[in-house]
């Protein structure tokens, strides 16, 4: 790689009025280079990227940055318009929100071969075909014209790697490109980045939370905190001897396992035989087909004990976690909380056999009423399944219940209950969440996805309220999720599901450690776990 910097960024700060976002950052990337920035939300590592191509609106930009010797800050919109895209790519994090829903992935990337190479509509047609290929779409003459919500995740991001890469980048910006993905997409799309990027020889500037992806992927690694560059250096050295306290604070803060013994006489609570769930689908004009998104999964649960379901999307994991909740009804089999039917019971029934089955969601900022004050949500269940309790003595288990999950006075978290979500940082609105469903003394806590949308440290912390929670009430887990290394942190029993069924069950750590079937070592080898 040359010594010569592509990107250097020197001394740049970003502000939003009197709030300093990125305080005083330098860094710079050679040609060929792939430098990572790592940091929490909020640090400021997206805000310094999309400095780069002037992206930040109503800012005050101070500093330099430098692209090729050429003073960006300086550039006027038309001139940075002509290198976005053409000279400097970027690949967002939701490939949803940042494809044109109206318009084909076809049309959108042929727009860009048009506007920079001034290629004809024809032309550009025919090389979105060649780039949606290269990037791994398979048919790409059917692919060109369908539009982003009828591709796959991993499709998608597909798409618009493509799109950026259209007109050959010096400098890709990868702003949390999997974070969405299973590991297994998730390898694939790096291993593609891998090879695009040595393929033309471009620099990649790769924003991320993710540590183990950074160790495996990149040349060197910048560390942001609070707006600050607090450390920076070569991956290996960085990963193997932190400086910086809070370096060291993020490489401790991988997911340790928080698993207690489960009874040996521990009743089984949640039992399911045979549990099928099927949707009619279009299978033509006229036709209506059935899709089977879980095909005869039985499963026991026990008292204090944590059920770990892992799969890719599609897998069917979350469709059976709503069977087991009466959220979705099934087409075969039962379902039992104590003996008791739930898929089949009757309204009142049901009602009252909520209170002991619960859920947290995995996007607590769509999960939680935004119009609702934090007390009215914890305490809106207590109020449907014990009108008998007062309002003061409602309010009491509610303040009780937000001080067992760290939001209390006590915390540091003043005035919890008059709050409303939007006023809290993400962990704390799972926190909230966890609180609600909590609140009821449930037995049993489905668990859809809980950390993923969780910075490192902070999913540390909920992994270790959920494992308090389970020691002190005996609460029993149905923990779903795509993240290995959470569900072996936390799971006593591991089921493994591909195609809506059920493919690999056992103990937790004998499955890590020595999984029969071949698409679990594929999940585990994707999630270097293996």
């Amino acid at each position: 790689m040359s010594q010569t910097p592509l990107l250097e960024i020197d001394r740049l700060c970003v502000r939003f009025g009197a709030s300093t976002v990125v305080d005083d950052v330098s860094f710079s990337i050679a040609p060929g280079e792939k430098f990572a920035l790592v940091g929490e939300s909020g640090s400021g590592k997206s805000i310094t990227a999309l400095s780069v191509l002037r992206l930040v609106d109503s800012a005050t930009t101070t500093g330099a940055i430098r692209f090729a010797g050429e003073d960006l800050v300086a550039k006027n919109e038309r001139q940075m318009q002509g290198l976005r895209g053409s000279r400097i790519g970027m690949i967002f994090q939701e490939p949803m929100t940042a494809l044109n829903p109206l318009y084909t992935v076809g049309r959108q990337i042929g727009e860009v071969l048009e506007l920079h190479l001034a290629l004809r509509p024809n032309a550009a047609r025919a090389r979105a075909i060649e780039l949606l290929a290269r990037t791994g779409i398979p048919e790409p003459e059917r692919r060109v014209d369908a539009y982003p919500h009828q591709l796959s995740g991993g499709q998608r991001q597909r798409a618009m790697i493509a799109m950026a890469l259209a007109c050959k980048p010096e400098l890709l910006i990868c702003d949390e490109p999997t974070t969405a993905l299973d590991v297994t997409v998730q390898a694939q799309i790096l291993a593609l980045l891998d090879e695009l990027q040595a393929e033309m020889g471009m620099a990649l500037l790769f924003i991320t939370h993710d540590l183990n992806l950074v160790r495996r992927f990149t040349h060197r690694v910048g560390v942001m905190e609070r707006g600050r560059l607090v450390e920076q250096g070569d991956t290996t050295a960085v990963f193997a001897d932190p400086q910086h306290a809070y370096t060291k604070k993020l490489l401790a803060s991988r997911p340790q396992r928080v698993v207690q013994p489960v009874a040996a006489d521990a009743p089984a609570l949640l039992d399911a035989r045979g549990v099928g769930v099927a949707f009619a689908v279009k299978a033509g004009l006229f036709k209506r087909a059935s899709f089977h998104a879980v095909r005869d999964t039985t499963l026991a649960l026990r008292r204090g004990e944590t059920l770990g379901i892992v799969g890719e999307s599609g897998s069917g994991k979350t469709t059976l976690g709503m069977a087991l909740l009466a959220l979705q009804p099934i087409a075969g089999g039962e379902v039992r909380l104590d003996g008791e039917r739930i898929d089949s019971a009757d309204r009142a029934t049901l009602r009252r056999m909520r209170r002991r089955l619960q859920v947290v969601f995995q996007d607590p900022f769509a999960s939680l009423s935004p119009r609702l004050t934090v007390g009215q949500i914890v305490g809106e269940g207590l109020a449907l399944h014990h009108p008998e309790l007062s309002p003061a003595e409602r309010e009491q288990r509610v303040l009780a219940m937000l001080d067992e999950v760290g939001l209390s006075e006590r915390h540091g978290v003043a005035h919890v209950l008059q709050r409303y979500p939007h006023e809290f940082s993400g962990g704390q609105r799972q926190r909230i969440a966890i609180a609600r469903a909590v609140v009821l003394q449930p037995e049993v806590l489905v668990l859809d996805e809980p950390t993923s949308a969780l910075d490192v440290s902070v999913q540390q912390q909920v992994l270790q309220l959920l494992g308090e929670l389970q020691r002190r009430r005996g609460l029993s887990y149905v923990f779903i999720s795509h993240d290995l290394s959470v569900v072996r942190a936390m799971s006593h029993r591991v089921m493994v599901m591909k195609g809506g069924q059920v493919v690999e069950e056992g103990e937790a750590e004998a499955l890590f450690a020595a999984p029969r079937e071949a698409y679990t070592r594929e999940l585990l080898a994707a999630a270097h776990l293996s």
